[in-house]
């Protein structure tokens, strides 16, 4: 095939910008495998002389960042698990089920995603105050309950789900859950693998929602024990690019292992409705 000087350009311009992208990921591997104080050094060597998993040791040793990654894989789980049950189910009901005040319920969820989520986290912070869950795993997962913009995502999706093989199967005899369960979810998978992402990621990152409910360090997930790290080794750079490597790690193999999926769902939601 015979290539442009536009085609040659914009593959360029694409190599480029992806190098551009990787390259703090590769410095943050590579910092993160050199003895302390090297990575200060003027000029900053591209690759440690002698690569060492001494930063790595000191994590999970000394500064128990094995007990946050698990109280981040069991917050970032639970939280995509809940997400993908009620979230689903409201955007399947919002697009095909009729009920009283269907239209203006969701013109309200779609008004309500203006709002800064930082709003609502005071009155969340007292509302489960109230009920004893401040300083618990649960507290932090309840924000992934119900989020207005994964039961759009998934509405819009559910929206060129067809009526007529809908009603064949109530004409057959299904129920409305087992319509649910055999029919709409295998259709939706695209959806349901993009919303899981979408929810694992914002979960294993979320750093605000965490620091505001969580006052015991044994509690806290990996960025905010991170963020406390730092502040008790502030010349140790190499030590945070450790802990930011195990942060980025999983959701990054994740993201590459959904990757299919994860554009096929995007590309379901592009539907109008």
């Amino acid at each position: 095939m015979r290539l442009t000087r536009a085609t040659v350009l914009v593959h360029g311009a694409l190599v480029v910008a992806a190098g551009l992208t990787l390259l703090p990921l590769l410095w943050m591997v590579s910092a993160s495998l050199m003895p302390a104080g090297t990575s200060s050094s003027y000029p900053p060597p591209l690759w440690p002389d002698h690569p060492t998993l001494e930063n790595y040791r000191i994590l999970f040793a000394r500064a128990g960042v094995g007990l946050h990654f698990l109280n981040s894989l069991i917050v970032a789980v639970a939280a995509t698990g809940l997400a993908l049950v009620f979230n689903v189910a409201a955007g399947y009901a919002f697009a095909k089920l009729e009920f009283p005040g269907r239209r203006r319920i969701h013109q309200v969820l779609v008004a309500a995603l203006v709002i800064p989520a930082q709003v609502a986290m005071l009155p969340l912070f007292l509302m489960l105050k109230t009920i004893g869950l401040v300083n618990t795993l649960g507290g932090v997962l309840v924000p992934y309950l119900a989020g207005i913009f994964s039961i759009f995502l998934v509405r819009q999706a559910a929206l060129a789900l067809p009526d007529e093989l809908l009603d064949a199967a109530r004409i057959d005899g299904a129920g409305e859950f087992s319509i649910y369960w055999r029919i709409v979810l295998p259709l939706l998978t695209p959806i349901l693998v993009t919303l899981a992402v979408f929810t694992f990621l914002g979960a294993w990152n979320d750093f605000l929602w965490p620091l505001v409910i969580l006052n015991d360090g044994d509690r806290y997930t990996l960025p905010v024990a991170l963020a406390s790290l730092s502040r008790e080794h502030v010349p140790d750079s190499e030590l945070m690019m450790a802990g930011s490597v195990v942060t980025v790690i999983p959701v990054l193999v994740l993201f590459l292992a959904l990757q299919r999926y994860y554009l096929q769902g995007l590309m379901a939601g592009a539907v109008k409705g």
